[in-house]
């Protein structure tokens, strides 16, 4: 088993990257999604996260409302940080466990953890290699607002603060380049996968 981390900036691409990949045949961990399971109506890390910032990031059905959170964490560094430090644990225990089950279950597979904080949150000690998905900053800016509902004071803050890309970049193994065309990035991401995916099975059949 090869096991991806796939991460890139806000708005890169790395999605869409992730979805080539799945359709290649690649397994795809989502640590968003993940994430957004632990902050589900209920659950422990949403009671928490409310202790923490207040009970307005709850909505009335219960709900975390994310564009409240957003407004906090996102104008107070110590704040995302506090956010950080209560999800990323939770977060790798649950990407650990999955790949626990592709382990026993799929040996021979290839694994991406889709995570864009994967190199923040130290989630480097589960992969084999590192793959970063980048784009200009202007077109992240602008891609946001355009998807993500945001305005571009907003696109830029949430841009600032993640990791900068020239610091992504000295963990990365490969790079793929999404400023282009979709059948340039497709392009690059077939290429990629012949290699890792003929790697994962040569190496299976040398065990």
């Amino acid at each position: 088993m090869i096991v991806i981390g796939l991460t890139g900036g806000m708005a890169s691409g790395k999605t869409s990257v992730a979805r080539m990949l799945a359709k290649l045949g690649a397994h795809v961990i989502d640590a968003d999604v993940i994430a957004k399971k632990l902050v589900a109506p209920g659950q422990p890390a949403l009671r928490l996260l409310a202790d923490i910032f207040g009970p307005g990031i709850i909505q009335p059905d219960g709900k975390l409302n994310r564009g409240a959170l957003a407004a906090i964490v996102f104008n107070d560094h110590e704040k995302l940080e506090k956010l950080n430090a209560v999800l990323h644990p939770l977060v790798i225990q649950k990407t650990m466990d999955k790949l626990r089950i592709f382990k026993e279950t799929q040996p021979d597979s290839v694994i991406i953890i889709d995570a864009p904080l994967l190199l923040e949150a130290g989630m480097t000690k589960l992969v084999d290699e590192v793959w970063v998905v980048i784009a200009g900053e202007e077109e992240q800016i602008k891609r946001a607002v355009n998807r993500k509902n945001l305005s571009r004071e907003e696109a830029k803050k949430r841009l600032a603060a993640q990791m900068p890309l020239k610091e992504k970049l000295k963990y990365a193994n490969k790079v793929i380049d999404n400023s282009g065309s979709i059948s340039s990035t497709a392009g690059q991401v077939k290429t990629l996968w012949e290699k890792v995916s003929g790697y994962s099975n040569k190496r299976e059949i040398e065990t």
